[in-house]
């Protein structure tokens, strides 16, 4: 059996330790990856899906805008918020480049993102944002801070993962490794 060593790591850290070489496996969520840069997305290949850790990430709006239910209603409040208060919609945020990509995709394009270092549902009720995006497995969390996810909302999927640099996929020890993972 070749050396192994078991190192725990934030998730995120995963994916950049993959990403420079420095680790050759990790479990990490798919969110992760996903917003990572392209080019460390280009170093890392997903080799398992699992059937855990399953969630969403998503657009989720206060419960008291009605009138919103749909990404198309959300590009109209925020051609409002930028003619009638002179401000851009805020969007809270872990998730930057999702984020943006998926709202400049759906023609939405007049907001601005505020990053968040964790609590985002509480955002938009403590007056940093208007609306969110987060990751979320039941909804609850959204539910109890008054949130809802817009009909068509859904910006990608996730789950726990099984990972690899792909600077290491040429070791043989890996190549065992792996095959004794896989079953």
């Amino acid at each position: 059996m070749p050396k192994v060593k078991i190192i725990y790591l934030h998730a995120r850290e995963i994916i950049e330790r993959l990403a420079d070489g420095s680790l050759d496996i990790g479990f990490s969520g798919y969110d992760l990856l996903k917003e990572s840069q392209i080019n460390i997305q280009k170093k890392i290949s997903v080799l398992k899906k699992y059937n855990f850790g399953q969630a969403t990430l998503v657009v989720a709006i206060p419960d008291e805008w009605i009138d919103v239910q749909t990404i198309a209603d959300l590009e109209e409040i925020a051609f409002e918020f930028k003619d009638k208060k002179n401000k851009m919609l805020r969007v809270a945020t872990k998730y930057p480049n999702l984020t943006g990509e998926f709202l400049f995709s759906k023609g939405v394009t007049q907001f601005k993102l505020v990053n968040s270092l964790g609590a985002t549902e509480t955002y938009p009720f403590t007056g940093s944002s208007e609306i969110i995006t987060d990751i979320t497995s039941s909804g609850e969390t959204l539910k109890a801070n008054n949130l809802r996810v817009l009909k068509d909302g859904e910006i990608l999927k996730s789950q726990a993962c099984m990972m690899v640099s792909k600077l290491s996929t040429k070791k043989t020890e890996l190549k065992r490794i792996l095959n004794l993972l896989s079953k």
